[in-house]
């Protein structure tokens, strides 16, 4: 029986589309593309989700390769929820629905230690029982060993949790981990089906 919801964060909770983020800053096309590469595309944006660089250093590799025009660019981007931190259509619902269905509902995120600022600021942050965010453990999905922390942090099991991404290797994982799962593309109505099948109780038709 499943009994815990395991929550993606960018692309499930809220959209993420750093093309999207990076328009907001209204430049002409081919600042775009180099903010998109060295920015979004830059292994420092992995290695800030995995912890293991600081926000100032990272900010110095990517300015290096950026000229100075867009430098004040790649500054706001590393704060890219102040540019568009916009909820998932459905989904606060959703939440709202599984908790009063007693479900405990959990995050499993790729983000950097500054995730806590702008999370409370997400609708249905308050009904999270239990975060992992991979800035802070040094771990990324999908690596198995960040589901064995998320299951060992909050004494789950395996087999009664139940894991939405929108990351095909992220979910491929949570499932060789013994979790059940499904990749979220954005259809909130194909999400109700999939976790009604799975014996979750939730409406197939959104309320």
């Amino acid at each position: 029986m499943i009994k815990n919801i395991i929550f993606d964060m960018g692309g499930v909770l809220v959209h993420y589309n750093p093309k999207e983020i990076i328009s907001h800053l209204c430049l002409p096309p081919e600042d775009e593309s180099l903010l998109l590469r060295e920015v979004f595309g830059s292994v420092e944006w992995v290695r800030l989700d995995r912890g293991t660089i600081s926000e100032a250093d990272a900010a110095a590799a990517m300015k290096a390769n950026l000229p100075p025009r867009l430098h004040a660019a790649a500054d706001r981007l590393l704060a890219w929820w102040e540019l568009e931190l916009r909820p998932m259509e459905g989904m606060p619902e959703l939440l709202s629905e599984l908790k009063a269905a007693g479900c405990k509902l959990y995050l499993l995120s790729n983000a950097t230690t500054r995730q806590p600022a702008y999370f409370r600021h997400i609708p249905g942050n308050q009904l999270f029982d239990g975060k992992i965010v991979s800035g802070f453990y040094k771990l990324l999905k999908p690596q198995h060993e960040i589901f064995e922390l998320l299951l060992e942090e909050f004494s789950l099991t395996a087999e009664e949790c139940f894991f939405i991404d929108d990351n095909n290797g992220n979910v491929e994982s949570a499932l060789y981990a013994g979790l059940r799962g499904t990749v979220f593309d954005g259809d909130m109505a194909r999400l109700r089906r999939t976790l009604s099948a799975a014996g979750i109780p939730v409406a197939e038709n959104q309320p």
